[in-house]
């Protein structure tokens, strides 16, 4: 029994629309594998330069491929492929290295073989202090969350690198360290939410090799006050940072 010309278009255009959409996860694929990986902010550890709801691409290809850098990052190699070493004051996305199923985001303070140090709050760096001026007050605009200004103070590294870090408390908890040697093929990471960041300077995360970094933090793509959902489309005019959108992070 022969097919009529209108079930052949039928078909035909079904195998079209299969072959976009497989095509399309290729792409999205190859995208997500060797170029950017989009992530979202959950924690006010590297406020204000990363805020709560901040959605951002990360270039994979920045410091070139590990194993993590894949789907379910299987152990095909050791190391890194097409390696190219972070610069003090990058923002990363690393694995924890006592946990690689956890992505943290940090910024790099500590090279392979530096020391690094936290005196009255002062970051030292190979026994020198860093550069570090006043700066306006670090205010929270939150929708329901009250005004408190927190002091913020502007870092500049050894290498030109400025950006601002937050110091909510006088002598916090990790304002004095000892000297930690950042051991070769590692890198010492920092919060710039200084007294509320879990990093380089705790047990929990240590220094970290750069196996485990899974790219550099490039461009804020999306926003949304903390404790909205960005798929509420219809609370996007109210729950949506407009200003942060298509923003380069620093």
């Amino acid at each position: 029994m022969s097919v009529s010309s209108g079930a052949k278009r039928k078909e035909g255009g079904v195998a079209e629309t299969v072959r976009v959409i497989f095509h399309a996860l290729l792409i999205a694929l190859v995208i997500r594998t060797f170029l950017f990986q989009p992530f979202n902010i959950p924690s006010g550890s590297m406020k204000a330069t990363l805020l709560v709801g901040d959605y951002l691409f990360v270039s994979k290809y920045s410091y070139g491929y590990s194993h993590f850098s894949f789907p379910f990052s299987p152990p095909l190699f050791s190391g890194r492929i097409f390696g190219s070493q972070p610069g003090r004051g990058d923002v990363v996305v690393f694995r924890l290295p006592r946990d690689t199923s956890t992505d943290y985001i940090k910024r790099v303070i500590g090279l392979p073989g530096d020391k690094i140090q936290v005196i009255d709050g002062v970051l030292h760096i190979n026994g020198q202090p860093i550069k570090r001026e006043p700066a306006p007050d670090f205010i929270e605009t939150e929708e329901g969350v009250r005004e408190a200004p927190v002091k913020r103070w502007k870092e500049t590294l050894p290498n030109g690198v400025s950006y601002y870090a937050l110091d909510l408390v006088e002598n916090g908890f990790a304002d004095n360290t000892q000297v930690y040697t950042v051991p070769a093929g590692q890198y010492f990471m920092m919060g710039d939410n200084r007294d509320n960041s879990t990093d380089s300077r705790f047990s929990q995360v240590g220094t970290v090799p750069f196996e485990n970094i899974v790219g550099r933090a490039q461009i804020i793509f999306f926003s949304v006050y903390e404790g909205e959902r960005a798929w509420e489309i219809w609370r996007w005019p109210f729950s949506v940072r407009w200003s942060r959108l298509f923003t380069i992070v620093r």
